[in-house]
């Protein structure tokens, strides 16, 4: 037992040290710090924010006009008959949700409150507002440019609007090299983020609770038997395609998030006259000059580096999921794309955010002390699990529930979005579908025993730079989704008022082909 562990230890090591000096210097690049009112600020975190706020200013904020709409949409009230995709909407927005709430909601929240202060809560709520309009520009695309294939199935994504779209504009060589850039991008990350990365965290919290050092599953046959396990239940999912995704996640992502924020709600409960003071700490942290630096910063360079996991608006990826949904107009699965940054960030970062600071546990207290000095906290699972501990004892255990369940939706997304872009590279033969699941499952075993992480570090590099390649693109196409969102709401509001989808659709195509006025307001 001792030479397997030592034997996973060198690799480790030797993977480490080999790719240390890489990570290193292409993390100088993509997390390159700005001069920012007396400190630095990455460009690229500057870059994401930006474009949330062109998109809610360009689309009129659309995210706080249209959420009604969307909620109407997601519960099945436009549905099309005969519309071509795989899934419903309540399912593609599920698949993608699944891939987004994950362990950024947990540690990632834990280390932005923990550097930035409270006030850094409210900046994420600001940070998920704004993306609610990005999400909904790329997931609009996302279906508007997807292939049908014969067989039903279908292929979308970044990859694919950014060649289509920005060919139509007459950029078709600037599209291919987006696309390009932008698939390989989340390749990357779908191995060494989207899957690696869950594996050894949920791991970790796993041994937490079962022992520490001595638990069953510290011990490398404890730990390969896990990555086993948790392979096969992936491998299962993915041979299925995305119908079976959308029919577990559309099951797994309502219990998941049950699980974790009844968890939240009883620490909250039990602390109720600590309330007032924890959301008076958020508030006046944010807009304090203490609060604005520690609280912007610690969100958006510490916190939101980490909720890119969660988030991922104008990172692309999330368009690959919501272009499977069955819809003959690409802007309702934007409006409906738009509530995950609302889900994820705005209810359940918050939730997060409010338990850890109602806690107010020794180890984030000491942790607080740490980065005020200029330390990292090591482990923002283990910041939250003391929050939840302090209500009641047994509570860990339901958050290692919760981080396996974000864990195992995370992995079936992610092999999802990295099957798209591998498919995107290689072709959509058996045998290339058959190679990546077989490489994708084989990682999974690899990311209980390693942690590999200077390849985790670079897979945050990689998802940070698919959003220059996406955003690029968006901002040539957003004039396209003017249009399509335009299209949806007559489409509704003819709907409402008691047309047929057949009258509907014939008076676009008179519309369309010259014979009959455009439809009325």
């Amino acid at each position: 037992m001792a030479e397997n562990e030592s034997w996973t230890e060198r690799v480790d090591e030797s993977i480490s040290n080999a790719v240390d000096p890489v990570a290193d210097w292409f993390g100088k690049i993509v997390f390159y710090e700005l001069p920012f009112f007396g400190t630095t600020f990455p460009w690229i975190v500057g870059w994401l924010v930006v474009a949330g706020l062109v998109f809610t200013a360009y689309f009129g904020f659309a995210q706080v006009r249209h959420i009604k709409l969307a909620f109407r949409l997601v519960r099945g009230r436009y549905d099309q008959k005969g519309a071509p995709g795989e899934v419903n909407h309540f399912q593609a927005l599920t698949s993608a949700v699944s891939g987004t709430v994950g362990l950024g909601n947990i540690a990632g929240v834990a280390i932005a409150v923990t550097v930035g202060g409270p006030g850094a809560t409210f900046w994420m709520i600001v940070c998920g507002l704004l993306g609610m309009a990005t999400k909904f520009v790329e997931c609009t695309l996302g279906v508007k440019y997807r292939e049908v294939h014969a067989d039903g199935t279908v292929s979308g994504g970044p990859m694919h609007y950014l060649r289509k779209g920005m060919a139509e504009r007459g950029f078709g060589t600037l599209g291919k090299v987006l696309a390009a850039g932008s698939a390989f991008s989340l390749l990357f990350f779908a191995f060494f983020g989207g899957n690696l990365f869950q594996v050894n965290q949920s791991l970790e919290q796993l041994q937490a609770v079962t022992g520490k050092e001595d638990s069953v599953f510290s011990t490398s046959g404890g730990a390969l038997a896990f990555g086993a396990v948790v392979a096969v239940l992936v491998a299962l999912v993915l041979i299925g395609g995305m119908r079976s995704i959308g029919a577990v996640t559309s099951r797994l992502v309502p219990a998941m998030a049950i699980v974790y924020v009844g968890a939240c709600l009883a620490v909250i409960a039990m602390n109720l006259g600590e309330v007032p003071a924890a959301v008076g700490a958020i508030i006046g942290g944010a807009f304090s000059p203490e609060g604005v630096a520690g609280g912007i910063l610690g969100a958006l360079i510490q916190g939101f580096r980490r909720a890119a996991f969660s988030n991922e608006a104008g990172i692309g990826s999330a368009p690959i999921a919501h272009s499977a949904v069955k819809t003959k107009r690409p802007a309702t699965e934007g409006l409906v794309a738009l509530l995950e940054p609302f889900v994820d960030t705005v209810i359940i970062c918050t939730m997060t955010a409010l338990t850890i600071v109602i806690a107010k546990t020794p180890s984030w207290e000491a942790a607080r002390e740490a980065a005020a000095d200029g330390s990292a906290p090591q482990s923002g699972v283990a910041l939250t699990s003391d929050a939840f501990e302090t209500a009641i004892s047994w509570f860990p255990y339901v958050l290692a529930v919760a981080v396996f369940l974000f864990a195992i939706s995370t992995l079936i997304t992610w092999g999802y979005y990295g099957l798209k872009t591998w498919t995107y590279f290689f072709g959509r033969s058996r045998a290339s579908e058959t190679t990546f699941n077989v490489l994708f499952c084989l990682v999974v075993v690899t990311g209980a025993v390693m942690s590999l992480g200077s390849l985790v570090e670079m897979a945050d590099s990689f998802l940070f730079l698919a959003a220059v390649f996406n955003i690029i693109g968006l901002y040539f196409l957003a004039p396209v989704v003017r249009r399509e969102l335009r299209r949806v709401l007559e489409y509704t509001r003819r709907r409402d008022a008691g047309e047929t989808e057949e009258q509907i659709e014939a008076a676009e195509a008179a519309a369309e082909a010259g014979g009959a006025a455009p439809l009325a307001k």
